[in-house]
């Protein structure tokens, strides 16, 4: 992405520059980034923290063998050719996805003074969070979106975020009134020990967008989910709103 990212695994378990300066910062972060495992349980929901990155003289190299895959339910679509549309900065401010009727607000989410990112509040089921240090959904880059799957009070805003298929689409409303609308490349299950931040974090020239909750089984000792569910999207147009 173009822009820094958020450290680490998300919401179950930092402003803008120029293009060329994020661009220098992002290959420092890029193989520290971990998973966003989101952390949230009916029964308590811990602080949503997630590691510090190392620095690009610590950072693991890529593994050669590709990350495991679990719970994948339909095949990608073909990954978009060339660099696509993107739009630039704007603050997101709302999401939809019209197909499993989510229509949420966004918050801003930030890295705590432990350089972890803080999770969405856990006292609002349909709030959904934006990595404020990254790019911004419709910006060439990665952008990130956290939600929880459920909170102390029941089910949350990414319920059914593993059931939304290739082809759907996710409209992102932004402060300058535009809309940017992704289309759903893929939608995949990842064991949080296992989670590919590379794949999902790295930066890309096109204008790209990850959802992340939880999912899985859940761990009622550990009070926490045991996976994360990824939805890869890219920016299939945009308008004025």
């Amino acid at each position: 992405m173009a822009a820094q990212q958020p450290p680490g695994s998300s919401p179950c378990r930092k402003a803008h520059a120029s293009r060329s300066r994020r661009h220098l910062l992002w290959p420092a972060m890029a193989a520290g980034l971990g998973v966003i495992m989101i952390y949230h349980s009916f029964d308590d929901v811990a602080d949503g923290k997630v590691p510090p990155p190392p620095t690009a003289a610590m950072a693991p190299a890529m593994p050669s063998m590709p990350q495991e895959v679990l719970g994948s339910h339909a095949p990608p679509l073909p990954a978009p050719q060339g660099d696509g549309p993107a739009i630039l900065r704007s603050v997101p401010t709302r999401l939809r996805i019209p197909s499993l009727a989510v229509n949420a607000p966004f918050t801003e989410l930030a890295l705590g003074a432990d350089s972890r990112l803080n999770a969405p509040p856990p006292n609002d089921s349909n709030l959904v969070g934006w990595f404020k240090d990254g790019v911004t959904p419709g910006e060439r880059g990665t952008a990130i979106v956290a939600g929880h799957v459920d909170t102390k009070t029941g089910p949350a805003v990414f319920l059914q975020l593993q059931y939304v298929k290739p082809g759907s689409t996710v409209d992102i409303t932004r402060a300058d009134g535009s809309v940017a609308t992704f289309k759903v490349d893929s939608v995949e299950t990842f064991k949080k020990a296992k989670f590919p931040d590379q794949r999902v974090y790295a930066d890309t020239p096109s204008a790209q967008l990850r959802l992340i909750t939880c999912g899985g089984t859940y761990d009622k000792k550990a009070k926490d989910y045991e996976d994360n569910v990824v939805v890869f999207a890219h920016l299939d147009s945009s308008k004025k709103g």
